[in-house]
């Protein structure tokens, strides 16, 4: 260990330090993260990681028990899946900060799965959540092995924002009957919340119980940009002693934790029916989607504040191993934590062993004191949950989004309704599949255009843009803006005859400014070989300019470019144009040569 007082070593100012990715190192320090952290350790940071490690913990309890409770759990399961996971990121994890544990993001997910099949028991409900995780962790381990840590950047931002925003709603309306104190029977965030305004109107609430988790979340919301004050802390701390005091428990039926079993989690494989796989299985993996695109955007804003780099293969190696170890050891699905972390950071975090402060404090309370909390409302735990819920809704960026590409903000909506209207489960299957809907639609029907020359400005340009632009007599040059595949072949066909169709002169020659082009499959190659011969019946030449040499390959072996000939294939449009000013004479003064 170095001993030395300063912050973890940053590069020089204005630079970025060297992406060393997971593959390049040699050793156990490929999969181990954590190992090389601990070589590099400095004395002067343990003061500071114990320090942030016991002020995460006032965090870790009540949001850990909060969010196993709103995934249909008791809450001392919140626990154990931030207990055993923290020492697991700690050492497989590659960030230096990062914080993991049970999450809003994933609860209408847990919930989505475990409350059909439990059938309201609560054993069978957390064997359930232990192997999501466990399918959850798999996934993200073979992900990370078989380096697909790319996979979530399919997912653009307005359909995550749609997608987030519906889990955000069907939390927080899952959220409401407790803060009410009343309970009912869970049918998707529509029918629920028609169901909490009839317990309202016919008088079903616990007024007392509303008012406590009304003030808790008033207080965590009054609070939340205060650094420097534990805002959830304060408010539950504040909401558990009143009702202690008081006695509303017994007094106003204001219901309570309880006392938490005493204890560490043990390991247990969590074995289940048959009839459960397919959900499960299903469930396991929306999670591991879920929480590795958390992670991997969290953890990228971290890493940039350091001017650091953290592989993403690595990253999603690490949250697989923290969400088996959560599994086995009587846990929940977990992922990174967008409101534990920066506490972390803001008090004054170095490495993971702040991390792994909080998991032993989180364990010695168990041990040494797991009736501190039996008199902490469950209104007060929606509260928490609530808050948190409200913290994931994206409204200002949406907004932004609107202004500038409104097709992309209706698409988040559509997102948004989704799952608020079939469930997280079904959501994100939507969000996928619109997904891949806006990526093929991108190049299913992309941009073409004629370019001419503009007086004044080098090189050849689009005619919508500049009517004014002149066209060389009896010279096409037509630009598409796409890879060439089968969704669009016959569309560029069609575009490229009708630009034939259209000069004002005979075409002698039709050149295709391919530069934007970065495939071509077998369709296409076939649509290609029709339109030369298309071209060819009509005495008319296809050129192609500025075509990349991957793609130029891929003709060789289709046999097109013999087809053409190596004539046929230019550098530049210029020289394309130039090529056929010399075999072609025709009247044309090119004022910007």
């Amino acid at each position: 260990m170095s001993d030395s007082n300063s912050s973890p070593p940053l590069p020089e100012s204005g630079r970025i330090a060297l992406r060393v990715k997971a593959g390049d190192q040699a050793g156990w320090g490929r999969w181990i993260p954590g190992l090389n952290t601990l070589r590099g350790y400095q004395i002067a940071w343990l003061r500071h990681d114990i320090m942030a490690g016991l002020v995460l913990t006032t965090m870790l309890v009540p949001v850990g028990i909060a969010y196993a409770q709103a995934s249909g759990l008791p809450g001392i399961y919140g626990l154990y899946a931030t207990i055993v996971p923290l020492l697991a990121y700690a050492l497989f994890g590659p960030s230096r900060i990062l914080v993991l544990g049970p999450d809003s993001s994933l609860v209408a997910v847990i919930l989505a799965v475990i409350l059909p099949l439990s059938g309201g028991d609560p054993q069978r409900a957390v064997v359930l959540a232990g192997m999501m995780a466990i399918v959850s962790g798999t996934v993200c381990i073979l992900a990370g092995v078989a380096r697909l840590g790319f996979v979530t950047e399919l997912l653009s931002k307005p359909i995550r924002y749609g997608y987030m925003n519906g889990i955000a709603l069907t939390v927080l309306i899952s959220q409401l009957p407790k803060l009410f104190g009343f309970s009912i029977e869970t049918d998707g965030p529509l029918r629920n919340l028609w169901a909490i305004a009839t317990e309202v109107v016919e008088g079903k609430t616990n007024w007392t119980t509303f008012m406590v988790g009304a003030v808790t979340l008033a207080v965590i919301l009054l609070l939340k940009g205060n650094q420097r004050l534990p805002g959830i802390l304060i408010a539950v701390a504040g909401a558990t002693v009143v009702v202690g005091v008081l006695g509303l428990d017994a007094r106003a039926g204001v219901l309570t934790l309880g006392s938490l079993p005493q204890g560490l989690p043990a390991f247990a494989i969590p074995w289940i029916k048959t009839t459960d796989i397919v959900p499960v299985l299903i469930g396991g993996c929306a999670v591991a989607l879920i929480s590795f695109a958390d992670t991997s955007v969290l953890s990228r804003v971290y890493a940039a504040r350091t001017r650091t780099y953290v592989d993403p293969n690595q990253e999603m190696v690490g949250l697989g191993i923290a969400n088996l170890a959560a599994g086995l050891f009587q846990g929940l699905p977990i992922s990174s934590s967008s409101s534990r972390t920066p506490v972390a950071e803001a008090a004054g975090a170095r490495s993971q062993l702040t991390g792994v402060v909080g998991a032993l404090a989180v364990a010695l309370l168990l041990v040494m004191a797991p009736d501190m909390l039996q008199h902490l409302p469950t209104s007060a735990l929606a509260a928490v949950v609530i808050a948190s819920a409200i913290g994931l809704i994206e409204i200002s960026d949406l907004q932004r989004i609107y202004r500038i590409q409104r097709w992309e903000f209706w698409l988040s909506i559509v997102c948004t309704v989704g799952v608020a209207v079939f469930g997280a489960i079904q959501g994100i299957g939507l969000a996928i599949v619109i997904a891949v809907i806006e990526f093929l639609w991108d190049g299913w029907r992309p941009y073409s255009a004629v370019l001419g020359r503009v007086k004044g400005v080098q090189g050849y340009h689009d005619l919508k843009r500049y009517p004014g632009a002149r066209l060389i007599p009896g010279l096409v040059l037509f630009r598409w803006d796409a890879p060439l595949f089968f969704a669009n072949a016959e569309l560029f066909q069609d575009r490229v005859l009708d630009a034939v169709a259209a000069s004002p002169t005979p075409v002698y020659w039709l050149v295709v400014a391919a530069e934007p082009v970065t495939s071509v499959d077998v369709t296409s190659a076939d649509m290609l070989a029709e339109l030369i011969e298309t071209l060819h019946a009509a005495e008319i030449e296809l050129c192609v300019a500025e075509m990349k040499d991957p793609v130029k390959d891929k003709l060789k072996r289709f046999g097109l470019f013999a087809r053409l000939g190596e004539h046929a294939f230019f550098p530049t449009v210029g020289a394309a144009v130039s090529s056929y000013l010399l075999t072609h004479p025709v009247d044309w003064d090119d004022e910007n040569r």
